[in-house]
């Protein structure tokens, strides 16, 4: 059994975290019903005086205090393989503490896996400073990252109403259940319009279950973590992998029949469902990984491949860029789940906004003199770090441009009979 370590920084690492423990633990306690430290429980909780207790690194302010937390949280694993290092960009501790954490880790633990869940600020940010500590930011997750997940607020924003106007359409039902995944940690179940950030860290945090459930579970078709990056990131850079989860309803938690497996594979490919605001479907993959959880079949999965297949735009040298993973166990009171992770040349209108953000202010120099009276940081750390964002895109446009142009008549997704 393999582990993995979670480090939570800024208010919005630790409050996505908050959401992820007690989501996490909600799954194994309807898998475990007698309450028992199994093995499934160790991947992410180590027991302390018979408790199970998530361990979480909170902004320190010493690189010798937070190295000594990571290798003393090191030394409880049997076999670690990657750390989760969830932040925001905008904000001053998440971006800059955030990545001073992860290049921390690679120079402690050069060999562990280094995932990173990464919220991009909107532009309505009320931290007006937010473009500067964002690509700031990036400069690092350029450099020492082997994932990213991009999630921007907007789309979070977004999908948080979708789900509260299906529920209120009555074509979800208008109930929610009591242990719905919208609610707050005491286990009170809420409105999303009552708590909208907890109802938007959710999603993130049914993200990071999705993500972790074949280390945490058994199936048929279980997969490491170490292979997301091993076969999803065939350039060292481009290791920004834009997510989508299906079907909304799985956040929401609300009682209603199960929707066709089928019309869950085509959702994970629509804009609607994606946590970046972005089009795959028009743009170029490199690869994807689908991760399943619940009822579903190895044949279920190789036939929406092959039937979504002629609408979706790969990289000439890697048209079966395909990785799947099937977990036995679905979430909490659903009989199915899906997340796509898609390698999508569709991320980069995110990084071109955030440069131009980034340069309206840069321009004209407005609040670069907070930065600047910072010992050890200089007017050169900015043209660095935008240099290295130029670099980015540039790369993602060689990319669309080898691609030629998408097919002028793709095939229209059907759902199998």
């Amino acid at each position: 059994m393999t582990q993995s370590v979670v480090v939570q920084v800024g208010q919005c690492g630790n409050q996505v975290g908050c959401r992820f423990w007690d989501l996490a633990l909600r799954e194994h306690a309807a898998v475990n019903k007698k309450g028992i430290y199994d093995e499934a429980l160790s991947s992410f909780f180590r027991n302390v005086d018979t408790r199970a207790v998530g361990y979480k690194v909170y902004g320190c302010q010493y690189r010798e205090n937070i190295v000594e937390k990571l290798r003393k949280t090191a030394e409880h694993c049997d076999c670690l393989q990657c750390f989760f290092i969830i932040h925001s960009m905008g904000g001053g501790t998440g971006s800059g503490l955030g990545t001073f954490v992860l290049n921390l880790l690679e120079d402690e633990f050069p060999e562990v896996y280094r995932f990173v869940t990464s919220v991009y600020p909107s532009g309505e940010d009320d931290v007006i400073t937010s473009p500067y500590n964002s690509v700031l930011a990036m400069k690092e997750l350029n450099e020492h990252a082997d994932c990213v997940l991009p999630i921007e607020n907007e789309s979070l924003f977004d999908i948080v109403n979708k789900i509260h106007q299906m529920i209120n359409s009555g074509k979800l039902g208008s109930t929610v259940k009591p242990n719905s995944l919208v609610t707050s940690s005491a286990g009170t179940a809420k409105t999303v319009q009552e708590k909208p950030f907890d109802a938007m860290n959710n999603i993130i945090a049914n993200l990071l279950l999705n993500l972790t459930s074949s280390a945490r579970f058994e199936g048929s078709l279980n997969m490491d973590l170490n292979e997301i990056s091993m076969n999803l990131v065939p350039f060292p850079r481009l290791h920004y992998l834009v997510s989508s989860l299906t079907p909304l309803y799985t956040l929401a938690d609300v009682n209603i029949p199960s929707r066709r497996l089928d019309q869950m594979f085509s959702d994970a490919f629509s804009r609607d469902h994606q946590l970046i605001r972005a089009d795959p479907k028009h743009s170029l993959y490199l690869a994807c990984a689908l991760l399943v959880r619940g009822n579903v079949q190895v044949s279920d999965l190789r036939r929406n491949i092959e039937r979504l297949k002629p609408s979706l735009h790969f990289i000439s040298w890697n048209q079966e860029g395909w990785k799947t993973s099937l977990c036995s166990v679905p979430p909490v009171g659903h009989s199915h789940s899906l997340l796509a992770l898609a390698n999508n040349t569709c991320v980069k209108p995110t990084f071109m906004e955030l440069k131009d953000r980034f340069m309206k202010l840069y321009k004209k120099k407005a609040h670069l003199h907070h930065y600047l009276q910072v010992d050890g940081m200089e007017q050169g750390c900015f043209s660095e770090a935008i240099s290295s964002l130029s670099d980015l895109i540039e790369e993602y446009n060689e990319l669309d441009a080898s691609k030629g142009g998408l097919r002028t008549d793709p095939s229209r997704l059907k759902i199998a009979v």
